[in-house]
């Protein structure tokens, strides 16, 4: 039984994975991608990381503390803070991005590595939101469906195109073979099977930090939504285009999380 939900993490998070292998293949049949569409893709994937926040994890955390806040509230602001140490000390760059902005400490790395860690960082925390769901589902406990993981799972999937896209197109353009464009773009994707069986192993081995982990993974999504994904799909001339795929992408994932969980 304390296997079963590990495995099922890692089954999950291989589905991630391969969405965003799926976005990195886009590099084979486009130099470049309109800037309203990539725009609206990352405002839809930024909608349904809100929306996965709250329903799948902030939710089931505040039940799962009898409707107490504290849990949720540690939780969700150390996972902000755990990202915010990352973005200070790791060497990145967001997508989009001059060479002059690239953030933490100074090296010598090019922008093709730096984007790469900046992707790669980014999708931890949803490999881990997918991890702690399917961990949650090995206790029973009512608040954590099966369905609702795998909704989870789904919506961070969907989610996971327009970043595959995001980092093999610009490698593309920057002049790096399609082969090798993709390789990268499909590899940023890999470490969330890390995470997810991480968080699935984390929350078995301790059933009371549960809330917390849930917390703490909603918080470093909306950090990665706050800090990237909504600015950089504001930076165009249509902005109203991302702010619809923002309502669009929380509207789906609430509708796969109610209708699934």
């Amino acid at each position: 039984m304390t296997a079963s939900p590990i495995l099922m993490a890692f089954y999950g998070t291989l589905f991630t994975w391969f969405m965003t292998a799926l976005g990195a293949s886009f590099v084979f049949f486009f130099k470049s991608i309109q800037k309203t569409v990539m725009d609206t893709m990352l405002g839809f994937a930024a909608g349904v990381m809100i929306a996965a926040s709250f329903w799948s994890l902030l939710a089931p955390a505040i039940e799962m503390s009898g409707g107490s806040w504290v849990p949720a509230a540690v939780g969700f602001l150390g996972g902000g803070v755990f990202l915010r140490l990352i973005d200070v000390f790791l060497p990145h760059l967001h997508p989009g991005a001059d060479m002059e902005h690239r953030e933490g400490l100074k090296t010598p790395w090019g922008k093709s590595t730096l984007l790469f860690l900046a992707v790669t960082l980014h999708n931890f925390p949803e490999g881990l939101a997918v991890g702690v769901a399917f961990g949650a589902v090995g206790y029973g406990l009512e608040t954590a469906s099966l369905a609702g993981a795998i909704a989870l799972a789904l919506g961070i999937g969907i989610q996971n195109l327009p970043e595959g896209a995001a980092i093999s197109i610009p490698l593309r353009r920057d002049g790096m073979s399609r082969t090798k464009s993709f390789f990268w773009g499909q590899f940023s994707g890999l470490v969330e099977p890390i995470g997810g069986v991480l968080g699935a192993a984390l929350v078995l081995v301790a059933k009371p930090i549960l809330p917390y982990m849930l917390a703490f993974a909603a918080g470093a999504m909306i950090y990665v939504v706050a800090e990237e994904i909504i600015p950089e799909s504001q930076s165009g001339d249509h902005s109203d285009y991302a702010t619809i795929g923002v309502m669009l992408g929380f509207a789906i994932m609430m509708i796969l999380d109610v209708a699934l969980g």
